[in-house]
This record gives structure tokens, C-alpha cells and sequence, in this order.
């Protein structure tokens, strides 16, 4: 039985591209750009290739946070400051929140009987506000997040401080929740864990990266569990 479970927070348990579009809504008409499905798109996917790099140690934080916006701009001509852009869509990502299916129910049944804990990637700032916002604390024990530990998922740095943290911790009884492979799933293997790779979008796997078990649906934890 596994008695330890780390969740993701993004795209596991919130909505982040629900928070993400609604943050650009704000942003990009401020900084006198209308906010496009085309750009918002773009930007995502500008977003997620440095957040992959951080993975790879390739970028530091603040490196992402800017460089996706320098880059969206010089794509669409703009002149805006990607140091304002930052400023303005982190005031707005760190409000509000929403669930995944499943996903506070999931919390629910499990907080009672098992020890919960947050693993993410996010800024502190932006995680903490949506944190807050969405009521997780009644659920989980502790939330670790890179920020404030100086080590990104997937490295091994990061998990050896989340269990140095975890009362009577032991491998075999905890398990990794999470939405990505390259982050949630690879560092759950590196760090010798079991690992449940939360797959709704049925995406094609990375056959160099295998999951413990994969769900498509956050309900069907529980028949793992």
C-alpha cells in the first residue's frame, strides 16, 4: 500500500491552462497587445519549451519567466518589456483557481487515510496564492515547492530534500501523481520511487521514460491505491 503520495499541482490537480489563459486575458491587453488565440497559443508553447529546459538545467528560473515573453515579442513586432510582462501576469496567476475533475474529491477521500503531500515546479509566489485560493491545506501535510528548495523535478536533489522532510519516510511506501513525464514521472524513477503518470489527453508516451502505471482519469487512483 502506498502511504505517501505526492501530487503535482499543475494540470494534475488545478488547471493551469484555465489560470494561464485567464493571466494573459489581463496581461497582454495591458501591454497594448490584443490577447489572440493565436498568440495566447503561442505563448503557451514558447512557455512550456523553457519550462522544459529548466527540467534539463539548461535555464534558471528567471531565465524562463523573461524569456518567454522576449521571445513571443520579437515573434509578433512588439516592443513591450518582458520584465513588466512578468510583473503583470504573476499578479494575476497567483488568483483563483480551478479543479480538474476528480481532483478534490480524489483530496477528499484520501487526506483521512494517507499522508498528502505537493511537489511543484512553480514560483512561490503564484503557487502559494492558488494554493491558498483553492483550499489545499486541509489536504496535504506540506507543500514543497522548487523555489524555496533550490532543485527543479526531475532532479534527485529535490525529492532527497522532500523525504528528508517527510516523518518516517520510506521508498516503498510513496508514490508520485503527475501530469508530466519529463518532471513528475522521470523524477519519481530518479529518486526510486513508484510513479502514476496522469494521462487524460491519451498523449503518446516517451518510451524512454516508463511509468509505474498510467491513468487517464484521476479517479482511477484509487483502484492503484
Amino acid at each position: 500500500m502506498f502511504d505517501i503520495i505526492l501530487f503535482d499541482l499543475d494540470n494534475t490537480l488545478l488547471d493551469f491552462n484555465w489560470a494561464e489563459r485567464n493571466a494573459l486575458l489581463h496581461t497582454l491587453p495591458s501591454l497594448g497587445i490584443e490577447p489572440s488565440e493565436a498568440v495566447i497559443r503561442r505563448y503557451s508553447e514558447l512557455n512550456l519549451a523553457q519550462w522544459k529546459l529548466l527540467e534539463l538545467g539548461k535555464l534558471t528560473r528567471e531565465e524562463v519567466k523573461l524569456r518567454r515573453y522576449k521571445l513571443l515579442f520579437e515573434e509578433i513586432g512588439s516592443d513591450a518589456s518582458p520584465h513588466e510582462a512578468v510583473k503583470i501576469y504573476e499578479s494575476y496567476l497567483c488568483q483563483g483557481h480551478c479543479f480538474l475533475p476528480d481532483a478534490e474529491d480524489i483530496l477528499k477521500t484520501l487526506c483521512s487515510s494517507r499522508q498528502l503531500y505537493l511537489v511543484t515546479n512553480g514560483t512561490s509566489a503564484v503557487q502559494k496564492g492558488r494554493i491558498e485560493s483553492a483550499g489545499l491545506s486541509r489536504y496535504f501535510r506540506d507543500f514543497f515547492i522548487s523555489e524555496e528548495i533550490g532543485y527543479n523535478k526531475p532532479f534527485k536533489e529535490y525529492f532527497d530534500y522532500c523525504f528528508s522532510h517527510i516523518p518516517n519516510f520510506q521508498k516503498e511506501s510513496c508514490v508520485i501523481v503527475g501530469d508530466s513525464l519529463s518532471s513528475d514521472i522521470k523524477g519519481g524513477k530518479n529518486a526510486g520511487i513508484q510513479t502514476v503518470w496522469f494521462n487524460p489527453a491519451l498523449s503518446q508516451p516517451d518510451f524512454d521514460i516508463q511509468p509505474d502505471y498510467e491513468i487517464h482519469a484521476l479517479k482511477e487512483l484509487l483502484t492503484i491505491l
